[in-house]
């Protein structure tokens, strides 16, 4: 089972589990931590290979797929008797997290989706493709560093980069390369999600400078209902690090006055 760690403040307060991105942990939360636990219970996890979370075995199945990673949240949440939450996931994790609203959508009450990847453009399809070509023959860190630097690529944006590469550190070479060729089902998963709509209760927090992914956001979000896209200045892709307290603000804000997600107590 996945490492996690749980902040609870009673049974009736509703969950807010917290997911993620490719290469980091669930210290990225460290600047929500604080005020989400003052209003929710709060679940946190570290996908497998990554924080305290082993590489599980994989004898007769060597790669990995977006549904096994989901379902090892799905596990942890089971394991806690979590029936539904909040669900908030930055960059990669918000895939994760809409991968779960497809296998249970019954156990998700809204998403926060900060950073999204709705769609790979142009540029973020030749850095798969580079990535693809070099990553036998240059060390991974080189790699991960140098997408970070892309992705993030101003100086504001730097505690947000070397927050991702020093938590990448932490993560086997054989880890790194399992998670890399996930980036062969994006793009068939990604179109699936875009034609898909939900209906769930969605936020996209997108800091304004992140050029890469912004624009395909604006685009969903005018066809999916119960989806809505914020803004936040000053911040790029990993904008709850960016501009934590706006980011604090807006989702809490979202989740506590718009939509319910208290358990059902059973009576005795």
């Amino acid at each position: 089972m996945l490492h996690y760690r749980t902040y609870e403040i009673s049974p009736e307060t509703p969950w807010v589990v917290f997911v993620h991105g490719a290469g980091g942990s669930s210290s990225i939360w460290f600047l929500q931590l604080k005020e989400f636990k003052k209003h929710f219970n709060v679940l946190m996890v570290d996908l497998r290979g990554h924080g305290k979370s082993k590489t599980p075995a994989l004898p007769k199945k060597p790669n990995y797929s977006f549904e096994d990673i989901t379902l090892d949240i799905i596990e942890v949440l089971d394991h806690l008797g979590i029936e539904k939450a909040h669900f908030i996931g930055i960059s990669l994790g918000t895939i994760l997290i809409r991968q779960i609203s497809e296998l249970v959508p019954e156990r998700v009450c809204s998403m926060v989706m900060g950073g999204a990847i709705i769609r790979l453009n142009v540029r973020a399809r030749v850095l798969v493709a580079v990535g693809n070509a070099f990553k036998r023959f240059v060390p991974y860190m080189w790699l991960y560093s140098f997408f970070a630097w892309i992705i993030m690529p101003r100086a504001r944006h730097r505690k947000s980069r070397l927050l991702f590469v020093n938590e990448a550190k932490k993560v086997a070479q054989k880890e790194f390369m399992r998670w890399f060729k996930l980036t062969g089902e994006l793009n068939p998963l990604l179109k699936y999600f875009e034609e898909k709509d939900t209906g769930i209760p969605t936020l996209y927090l997108m800091g304004e400078e992140d050029y890469m992914f912004l624009p395909a956001v604006e685009y969903i979000v005018g066809r999916h209902r119960n989806s809505y896209l914020q803004v936040i200045v000053n911040s790029g892709h990993v904008c709850n690090v960016d501009q934590p307290h706006d980011f604090n603000s807006r989702a809490i804000s979202f989740m506590r006055d718009r939509f319910s997600c208290a358990p059902v107590l059973q009576p005795e």
